[in-house]
């Protein structure tokens, strides 16, 4: 007889007027999130609260939706059929908004909206996000301006009228921040370095290896896991050049000068190219995540907060690993 958990989800003892959406939003955002402590974190809710709302839905389902013990993480198949459910109806949810929202009378916003922006930030579904805002506020001019990751927090904490999308490793007590993007960091070598035409490459290879690396990468700093990994590791190689600019980075990285740390979805296509080599560990050697913030005492302005209300509709129904190229 079959388990439980790998039951069809059409014999599933659901009655569907009874079941809760948020309950199948919250899996799906642990799913996505590989963790109770992550997804409790992204919906803004506590961890028991997470933890909760995911046994009443395995209650609700009649079986078991995920092993995570010992630091595994495992859906079951009735996990798996439950999940891909749920993001059909998140993606049908959204459709109901937009729907909504091409009701609302938006052609009277006007005015300057300033975005303070982190260097290289690539994402396809952003770039259709702000498509879409033009077309329903065409009224509002943008004003872009990029700057280091300091630089956007210390602007907002004085109040600067702007909204910005930066790093912002831990919470600001006057900033709200909003997750949007999560960057997965690998070990990399150029093709003028020794290591990039060597055969076989182990991580012990890489424990007397000079750096380069972030201007930010100092422990406390936005990039400081980095530092924290490379400590840990043990590297006693030296840190050979620095910039706060991911372009001069790579372009030392491809020079030879050193080793360095960066952004797993910039480096794709230079690796496909040869220019760039991915080094162990094969896993990410740190996840970094980028935010939208802005001031909580500041009165926004109508630009301001018709952004604002636009983009938390694209985070609610644009999950995580979709936003990033």
């Amino acid at each position: 007889m079959a388990s439980s958990s790998n039951r069809p989800v059409s014999s599933l003892p659901l009655v569907h007027e009874r079941m809760d959406w948020n309950l199948l939003r919250t899996f799906m955002f642990v799913v996505q999130e590989r963790g109770i402590g992550r997804a409790a974190s992204a919906l803004h809710l506590s961890q028991p609260a997470v933890s909760q709302a995911l046994k009443r839905l395995e209650d609700a389902v009649g079986g078991t939706l995920l092993h995570r013990r010992n630091g595994e993480f495992r859906l079951t198949g009735l996990g798996e059929e439950v999940n891909a459910i749920a993001r059909d109806m998140y993606g049908t949810m959204a459709r109901i908004e937009t729907a909504a929202l091409r009701d609302q009378d938006t052609a009277e916003v006007a005015g300057t909206l300033r975005l303070l922006v982190m260097s290289r930030v690539q994402s396809s579904a952003y770039d259709d996000f702000l498509a879409h805002f033009h077309r329903r506020y065409p009224k509002i001019e943008f004003q872009v301006d990029v700057q280091q990751s300091a630089a956007i927090l210390d602007a907002l904490t004085k109040r600067v009228p702007a909204l910005g999308i930066c790093l912002c490793r831990k919470p600001v007590e006057s900033l709200y921040r909003r997750l949007f993007l999560r960057h997965r960091y690998a070990v990399v070598c150029g093709r003028h370095h020794p290591l990039f035409s060597k055969r076989r490459v182990v991580i012990e290879d890489l424990m007397d290896q000079n750096f380069v690396c972030f201007a930010s990468d100092q422990i406390g700093d936005t990039l400081s896991p980095l530092t924290i990994f490379r400590d840990q590791r043990g590297f006693t190689g030296r840190i050979v050049g620095t910039s706060p600019h991911i372009e001069e980075l790579r372009r030392l990285v491809v020079a030879g000068v050193g080793l360095s740390f960066l952004p797993e979805h910039l480096i794709r296509q230079d690796v496909l190219n040869g220019e760039l080599r991915r080094l162990p560990p094969e896993e990410s050697v740190a996840e970094i995540d980028v935010f939208l913030t802005w001031h909580k005492q500041r009165k926004l302005t109508p630009p301001e907060q018709a952004f604002l209300t636009a983009f938390e509709h694209f985070l609610n129904r644009t999950p995580l690993e979709s936003r990033a190229n």
